[in-house]
């Protein structure tokens, strides 16, 4: 019987490293684009749901204000996006893909793509795989 204790039967260590060696196929790629994982992150949420406020996009992200903010700076630094005061509000910050931001669109939209290509997993695998991971993720949050 295997140890209740040992490392590699703990489940919370099987999704770390799962998600850190998955993160680790996709930084090559990033890198060509000038991303990090993060800012990739942002860049999809940007472009699947448009213009968000800092407030949404962390949300989205599940991500504070102290880690987001930096984030958007640089890529605000960048190019990349802009930051906008709300006219109605000013306390709300408006976040938005510039022209080079959304020149990224489709080289972002293979990244996914290239990233599982090499993996010798059928499709149906990984969409069952995203299926159980969001169901547990809905249990434990």
């Amino acid at each position: 019987m295997a140890d209740p204790l040992a490392l590699e039967q703990q489940l919370c260590f099987a999704l770390y490293t799962a998600s850190r060696a998955l993160t680790g196929r996709y930084r090559p790629l990033l890198d060509d684009l000038g991303l990090t994982y993060p800012q990739y992150l942002v860049m999809l949420a940007l472009l699947d749901r448009g213009p968000l406020t800092v407030k949404d996009l962390g949300q989205a992200l599940q991500l504070d204000s102290g880690t987001l903010s930096p984030l958007l700076k640089r890529m605000e630094s960048a190019g990349i996006l802009r930051r906008t005061r709300g006219t109605a509000d000013e306390r709300s910050v408006l976040v938005e893909l510039t022209d080079a931001g959304e020149a990224l669109r489709r080289p972002i939209r293979e990244l996914p793509r290239t990233v599982f290509r090499d993996l010798d997993t059928p499709l149906e695998d990984l969409i069952d795989l995203h299926s159980r991971l969001t169901k547990f993720l809905t249990k434990i949050s």
